[in-house]
């Protein structure tokens, strides 16, 4: 297996969205009531706003999956908490052919590099209390949970907030 982990072109986002969306897919028959909301965001160009990456994975020329970094002081998600004084990791999203092989972790650490090389002392994230496997990612990885950033779609859901510290 062959990963390299780049930045998307902008000819390519339109695939990474739809790509990202077939991996989020199974979360419409565990949360139908955010769904729509959660559809929205995951086609949102927001990943072309001013300082905003997107990261794509490829195995042998394959985009295998990708994540959206947002910086610093920027709202990344329209009011719900706010800019936070770190980097956001956002819509991770590994291919089901994919997973299991240690891609997600990949495109976090990468991720968690261009912000230590940014100078930033911290990165943070936001998981759907429904993502277990997610949530799993994030712990082995050492982040903490940040609950005064919780915010919640629903009132059946709760959207977690993490953040690791990164300062050397």
């Amino acid at each position: 297996m062959s990963l390299s982990i780049r930045v998307a072109r902008p000819e390519e986002l339109p695939s990474v969205r739809s790509a990202r969306l077939r991996a989020y897919e199974p979360y419409e028959s565990v949360e139908p009531t955010t769904w729509p909301d959660l559809r929205a965001s995951i086609l949102s160009t927001s990943d072309q706003h001013p300082g905003v990456t997107v990261l794509v994975a490829e195995i042998d020329g394959q985009l295998a999956g990708s994540v959206v970094l947002y910086p610093s002081q920027q709202d990344a998600y329209d009011g719900r908490v706010g800019a936070l004084p770190y980097p956001e990791i956002r819509m991770l999203a590994v291919s089901g052919p994919y997973r299991k092989r240690g891609i997600g972790e990949a495109l976090v650490s990468a991720c968690v590099e261009r912000a230590k090389a940014a100078g930033e002392r911290a990165i943070g994230l936001h998981t759907g209390s429904f993502m277990e496997s997610a949530l799993r990612l994030y712990a082995r990885m050492g982040f903490v949970r940040v609950p005064e950033f919780d915010f919640h779609p629903s009132p059946e859901v709760t959207v977690l907030a993490f953040r690791l510290d990164i300062a050397d």
